[in-house]
């Protein structure tokens, strides 16, 4: 296994740029892979290159790029395949002659044997794969079902490449002259991210999770999904079975994902997820146990104090990091700068820390992301499921009936929500943190571009029972709000040279989890009641805490307090304005009712600035 990272290019007509500049190019994902760096080249048409990160397999014989045994198929892989020695099995003879016991060379003999489809599907892992086919004169792209590997590419008349990071698309010569996409500008600046499929230049984009990418040797590009978030499924099981079912292949998840060669960790928080993921990794490991939290200069955003209580009933060697306003200031351009594309979600700082002060004991780190998104741990399911009888009344029925709401909810943004045409809408406007009217107003140039056309994430009807609606609230969950956080953390992980791995996100248990059934995890009485469940099983002295904090930092009071001069001269810079439509008389009275704590503009404040820094080093 090896996490690094990948880069590639495609040219029709033998104009490669030179291989120096393809060099500097790969050296920007240096970070994701120090131990070492290699570049093959086929007839001037083709080139691999990749920086390596060790982590099992740390011979000489596992380098990439690598060639198939039968020489057919040239290779690029960063990631990990689980599952790899149990499908060598399938292989017979040629399986049991294989004398690393690493995964990149299990691929390349999978590929040969299966085919670039096959082989593929049947991977249980993380992975981003670029492949050349020597015989089609092909080139295919592959990532893993849920996204956890990143894999940019370009297509234009130019050329095609291919990455692990954004900048290293928009930097290429290929692409360098591209204009923004509007359409990608205005998605990023209401969701605070750039969701697959995207790239905020024109003829750049993300792999989709799941997807087969191939572009053939006349230049027609086809997509395959080869994975999707399972249907909804109405069964109800028993709630001990299904409790029992999901414990266990958590346990399985958790003990495939901690083989490695190197030192191994995990992140602990006061919550749920992490501390189950713990207990269950803390019965596989011989020798110390690291884990790590983040503490904040906010009592209401700290949960030192209950990780500490987990960590010392792990018996682990535990590290709390500390992140205030000062000590974070230093460092806030450099994280948004490394992260390669915008990114509006300030927890990338928190993440980036936490990261940082785990580089120095461990190279790979357990984490439980995908567990909210799976076991309906996030308000957004009751709030939107709770109103799917008002879905069912014309617009004029609900827009009286909103004054009930309003009960509950004395919210201009919430009752927004509530008026949306369909549930999808409302979904959207709950991670938009703002109402259409402001984004209008602030951003003036982008009100009539539309949403890019192919943005369907959102596009539900109301079905026709709630617990249709949780479902595919989960879905969108799993491809949406799961997509940002693992962005987040890929990005601040793999700037301090460290991998994360996600047990909740394996295929088997998400297709376990669904076929249990909504009734089963009562998500309108209780968030992650299974989890809590499994969590007080394993923690019997710990009382769980059920107020979710998370890697959230004070934001709004930071800006008003540290970064409040900084982002001034960055959000008010009058070409930054002009060029991204934004108009500068609204964007200084947003920052003035920020400062005066009359509004929190802290979302979209984020947002802009990560814009910005990004505009200052897209070059």
């Amino acid at each position: 296994m090896k996490l690094c990272g990948i880069l590639g290019e495609y040219s029709p007509s033998n104009s490669l740029p030179s291989i120096e500049r393809f060099k500097k190019i790969l050296d920007i994902s240096k970070s994701r892979g120090p131990d070492e760096s290699s570049i093959k080249s086929i007839s001037g048409k083709v080139r691999f290159g990749f920086n390596r990160l060790s982590i099992l397999d740390l011979s000489k014989e596992a380098s990439q790029p690598i060639w198939s045994p039968s020489g057919r198929y040239l290779i690029v892989f960063n990631g990990e395949i689980y599952n790899h020695i149990e499908l060598r099995k399938n292989l017979g003879v040629i399986g049991e002659n294989i004398k690393s016991h690493g995964d990149t060379v299990s691929l390349a003999y999978f590929i040969d044997k299966w085919g670039i489809n096959k082989s593929i599907e049947s991977l249980e892992g993380m992975f981003a794969i670029g492949i050349w086919d020597r015989e089609t004169r092909s080139l295919s792209l592959a990532r893993d079902f849920a996204g956890v590997k990143p894999l940019f590419y370009g297509c234009n008349r130019k050329g095609f490449v291919f990455s692990s990071q954004y900048n290293q698309i928009s930097c290429h010569p290929f692409f360098i002259d591209e204009e923004i996409n509007r359409s990608v500008l205005k998605l990023y600046i209401s969701q605070h991210y750039i969701p697959p499929p995207f790239g905020l230049l024109k003829n750049t984009y993300s792999v989709f999770p799941g997807e087969i990418i191939k572009l053939d040797k006349y230049g027609k590009l086809e997509k395959k999904r080869y994975w999707s978030f399972p249907e909804f499924d109405n069964s109800m099981i028993d709630y001990n079975d299904a409790r029992n079912i999901i414990e266990n292949e958590i346990k399985n998840s958790v003990k495939e994902q901690l083989i490695s060669d190197v030192p191994l960790g995990a992140f602990l928080s006061g919550g749920v997820d992490s501390p189950l993921i713990c207990n269950y990794a803390k019965n596989y490991i011989t020798g110390d146990f690291n884990t790590f939290s983040i503490g904040s200069d906010s009592a209401i955003h700290d949960e030192t104090h209950q990780s500490s209580k987990y960590a010392k009933a792990l018996n682990s060697k535990h590290h709390i990091e500390k992140m205030t306003s000062e000590n974070s200031f230093s460092y806030i351009d450099d994280i948004l700068r490394k992260a390669g594309e915008p990114f509006g979600d300030s927890s990338i700082l928190p993440t980036w820390k936490l990261s940082h002060a785990a580089s120095s004991k461990v190279t790979v780190i357990l984490s439980g992301d995908g567990a909210d998104e799976l076991f309906f741990g996030y308000e957004r399911f009751q709030s939107i499921a709770k109103n799917h009888w008002l879905w069912n009344y014309p617009f004029y029925v609900r827009y009286l009936l909103r004054g009930l709401d309003r009960l509950i909810f004395d919210d201009k943004f919430i009752n927004e929500c509530v008026l949306s045409s369909s549930p999808g809408d409302s979904h959207f406007g709950l991670h938009s943190m703002q109402t259409k009217d402001f984004y209008n107003k602030l951003v003036p140039g982008l009100r009539n571009i539309p949403f890019p056309e192919s943005f369907e994430l959102y596009k539900y009807s109301n079905p026709k029972t709630k617990n249709e609606l949780l479902h595919m609230i989960r879905k969108v969950e799993f491809y949406g709000m799961l997509q940002k956080t693992l962005t987040k953390v890929d990005r601040a992980a793999m700037a301090n040279s460290i991998e994360v791995r996600v047990p909740f996100l394996k295929k088997k248990l998400i297709e376990k989890i669904v076929k249990t059934g909504i009734e089963t995890h009562s998500p309108m009485k209780q968030r992650k009641k299974i989890l809590y469940d499994l969590l007080i099983k394993s923690f019997r002295n710990i009382k769980p805490e059920f107020n979710k904090k998370g890697l959230s930092i004070p934001l709004k009071y930071w800006i008003i307090k540290n970064y409040r001069n900084t982002f001034c001269e960055k959000l008010l810079d009058e070409k930054f304005c002009h060029f991204f439509g934004i108009e500068i008389n609204k964007m200084e009275e947003i920052i003035n009712d920020h400062i005066n704590e009359k509004n929190d503009y802290k979302w979209p404040l984020f947002t802009l600035y990560s814009l910005a820094v990004w505009n200052d080093n897209k070059g």
